[in-house]
């Protein structure tokens, strides 16, 4: 399976480190991961991690305006997008169908070619425009996965809880994880 990532500039830098982390370990079941930042999404890692962590992984990076990545065209075979954090701006361009850059045209590419699109979003509360265009993706075949922890496993710490939604969002594009699942870890 052949995943691209994208990071924007949202809140939740977190995740966006996990996802990474576990896509890294997920040499068996994922052939390949393209990988495009934001402007803003170096900023605020920076911010929120205080590291330059997001240099060290070992995946092809595509300039936020390089439409000559696969994942750019239907043609291509990579079979999911995950938008990890997903800005409500970003959400609001792909609902509207701006393809003004790699990320929202590699959504548009999803939801045409009907393919995995989970856009983990990060923002609260939400406001009436943000809850149109998440039904807007939702109607379109794309994925809202907020960025809300959950809790059943007793997460010990912050890592523990922000890899519940990274661990969900890696299910819903078909990732097979061996995280928590209600019920049936008795």
């Amino acid at each position: 399976m052949k995943i691209a990532v994208a990071v924007t500039g949202a809140s939740g830098s977190i995740y966006a480190k996990l996802l990474l982390e576990s896509l890294a370990k997920l040499g068996d079941q994922v052939e390949e991961v393209g990988l495009v930042w934001s402007e803003n999404a170096f900023t605020v890692w920076q911010y929120e991690l205080g590291n330059e962590d997001y240099k060290s992984f070992p995946f092809k990076v595509w300039q936020k305006n390089d439409f000559m990545a696969p994942f750019a065209s239907g043609s291509s075979s990579y079979h999911a997008l995950i938008i990890c954090p997903c800005s409500m701006g970003t959400v609001g361009r792909i609902a509207a169908g701006i393809s003004n850059d790699l990320i929202t045209r590699a959504a548009d590419v999803m939801l045409k070619e009907r393919r995995k699109l989970i856009c983990v979003v990060r923002e609260t509360p939400y406001n009436l425009i943000h809850l149109r265009n998440m039904t807007a993706v939702t109607e379109a075949g794309g994925i809202i996965c907020p960025a809300t922890p959950s809790f059943y496993s007793r997460p010990a710490n912050m890592e523990e809880a922000a890899n519940t939604v990274v661990e969900r969002a890696l299910q819903l594009a078909g990732v097979s994880m061996k995280g928590y699942k209600w019920q049936e870890d008795k």
